[in-house]
């Protein structure tokens, strides 16, 4: 998994490469919440466009972002066009809290106004 972490404005955008799963989460967990208390970021807009497979472990990673996010007034939006992807976040029930995007453009947008 490649993790690459960037900032516009108050949000933290996060892309991930290739697969997340229990291997990766740990180490990616501690790097976008560094970024993100340390950089004093209110939104995190998850860029999920090149993930090829993610686990309950990168759900549970989302979940706890989300309720970072939350305690500081803040949202969590997510990117995705793989329809993989998708069905897993589907049939967590994430996407009844996130909002799904099909561009990163949409999300940092919908970040900003909000």
């Amino acid at each position: 998994m490649r993790l690459i972490l960037d900032t516009i404005e108050d949000i933290l955008i996060v892309k991930f490469k290739g697969e997340l799963d229990h291997h990766s989460t740990e180490e990616a967990r501690e790097k976008i919440d560094i970024w993100y208390l340390d950089e004093g970021k209110k939104n995190i807009v998850f860029d999920l466009r090149e993930l090829n497979f993610m686990d309950s472990s990168g759900i549970g990673l989302i979940m706890g972002r989300y309720k970072m996010c939350e305690e500081n007034g803040g949202k969590v939006s997510i990117v995705s066009s793989s329809s993989n992807v998708i069905r897993i976040l589907r049939m967590s029930g994430i996407l009844k809290i996130i909002e799904l995007y099909d561009s990163i453009e949409n999300a940092i947008n919908n970040s900003l106004e909000g």
